[in-house]
């Protein structure tokens, strides 16, 4: 009997200090619970409460990412909070949100000191805890930011047991922490854990699908049903990140792992850390399905939900019930007549002239817009009324050609620019503003190589052009285009060309 009563006391005081570890959590709480603060109306300010509102105020910004939390942040939280209850300013609550920190934080930055009896050891033991941690501090503005350090997450968890949306963030940071701990076979019970999460999501995403397409019935449901999928997508996508910074975690534990020295707790750990990146590359990939299925819901499910929305509302419209029994069945004005009737009127058609049509395609030839496009350089026609203009070009042409050919026979070949230069020397500038002096040089392109009998060739009848080319007596004369543009000093421009004389076997 006394050995049975032994065993059970050695049983009760077994891990005595751990249970005091998590009583002195709540010390904080309790000494903001014998602070006395009153409002401007001489109300009490629960001082305790407000501690655990400003837990959970810096555990929400660690969920969503947030890093840079200060006093002001957390006073214009109480005072959103207190509003109606409490008669407190801006600056009160300042000063509520400075005492809160010091409690979780004191001012000396050192952690909390909880000293008790352990009466499985029989000695006084000292337990340090840290509630809040300076995260970062702006320079600029004198601004100092805070955190939630690893004792303030477990006091978080202590007072609710988390099985919400927000749990595979939660073990997330837990994972975390135990990383950087050491403690690998825990982050391996903790990846199981997230397993589980993502499983629970997945059926969680599989029963909104069936919700979605059976409950939207009215455009307030489809809203409702999208914001809560953009919200899904958000904390998803956040999640998302956090893996992959585990991922990065875990490589650089594996990179100072190799470099330890100790072999034998090298050859362990390294072999639980292996473990453990293949488990959380797993869960990983099942959660990016998450995001995917996700976008899914949100590109094909509301779209369906919407065209049932319209599909419905086609079927059960009734013309004679909802339109033609209130046009004939109400004395309505005529202007809400014209309302009721307005949507199954056809829309009202005008000729108009667009400002548009300015900057259309212009016909540039002429008005007549069936008349064939003529790509060719236009011939001088043989009849009567256009005879005077044919020998007076055919004979202006003779002088160029007489003028060339002597060009040509003291130098064998000249460009078109080296021509006009010398047009000046022989007192005939005045060619230049003339038209017909840039047809003779494109007809003369267009015919090259150019001989006497070339126009009998083509049974070309144009009066005055036989006597022309009938200059050149047996030679041939080839035109070939230059590089560059020849700029005459008037309206006239045209491209460079080269001129010389040639042989049937050569130039041909």
């Amino acid at each position: 009997m006394e050995s049975m009563d032994r065993f059970e006391l050695e049983d009760t005081l077994s891990g005595f200090q751990e249970r005091m570890s998590k009583v002195a959590l709540f010390d904080p709480l309790f000494e903001l619970q014998r602070k006395k603060k009153n409002d401007e109306l001489g109300q009490p300010i629960e001082m305790m409460e407000l501690g655990l509102l400003a837990l959970l105020f810096f555990f929400e910004h660690k969920l969503m990412r947030n890093t840079k939390v200060g006093v002001k942040d957390l006073a214009l939280y109480l005072l959103r909070i207190t509003e109606g209850q409490l008669k407190v300013d801006i600056s009160q609550c300042e000063d509520l949100a400075r005492d809160i920190i010091q409690v979780f934080r004191p001012a000396s930055g050192k952690k909390r000191e909880f000293t008790f009896f352990n009466w499985e050891t029989r000695e006084r033991q000292t337990i340090y805890t840290s509630i809040l941690r300076a995260n970062a501090f702006d320079s600029k503005n004198n601004t100092q930011f805070y955190a939630l350090d690893e004792d303030g997450l477990e006091l978080v968890f202590a007072t609710k047991e988390f099985y919400s949306e927000f749990q595979l963030s939660i073990h997330q940071l837990v994972l975390r922490k135990q990383l950087e701990k050491g403690e690998f076979q825990g982050a391996l019970r903790q990846i199981n854990e997230m397993r589980v999460d993502v499983e629970s999501l997945q059926e969680r995403m599989v029963k909104l699908e069936h919700e979605i397409k059976r409950s939207i019935v009215s455009e307030e449901t489809l809203k409702r049903y999208s914001v809560l999928l953009e919200d899904i997508y958000a904390r998803l996508q956040r999640e998302n990140e956090e893996f992959e910074e585990l991922r990065q975690f875990v490589k650089e534990t594996l990179t100072r792992l190799y470099a330890d020295t100790n072999l034998e707790k090298q050859e362990r750990a390294y072999e639980y850390i292996l473990r453990i990146s293949n488990e959380l590359e797993r869960v990983h990939a099942e959660h990016s399905g998450l995001l995917q299925q996700c976008m899914n819901l949100k590109n094909h499910a509301l779209h369906s939900a919407k065209e049932s929305l319209y599909y419905t509302g086609l079927s059960s419209f009734n013309f004679e019930q909802d339109v033609a029994g209130i046009v004939f069945g109400l004395p309505l004005p005529l202007e809400s007549m014209k309302g009721v009737i307005s949507p199954f009127m056809r829309l009202g058609q005008i000729r108009s002239w667009s400002l548009l049509t300015l900057f259309a395609e212009q016909n540039m030839t002429g008005m007549d817009e069936q008349a064939p496009r003529v790509d060719s350089f236009l011939e001088v026609s043989g009849e009567d009324n256009d005879l005077q203009f044919a020998l007076h070009r055919g004979a202006f042409f003779m002088e160029i050609m007489k003028l060339l050919i002597r060009e040509l026979n003291e130098k064998t070949e000249i460009e078109l620019y080296q021509f006009i230069e010398r047009l000046e020397k022989y007192g005939r500038r005045h060619w230049l503003d003339r038209r017909s002096f840039y047809d003779f040089w494109l007809i003369l392109h267009q015919r090259s190589p150019v001989q006497a009998l070339s126009m009998d060739r083509r049974d070309d009848n144009n009066t005055g052009l036989e006597e022309v080319f009938g200059l050149l007596g047996h030679q041939m004369l080839v035109v070939s285009e230059c590089p560059g543009m020849v700029e005459t000093g008037t309206r006239y421009q045209i491209q460079n060309m080269k001129l010389k004389w040639g042989n049937e076997q050569g130039d041909l």
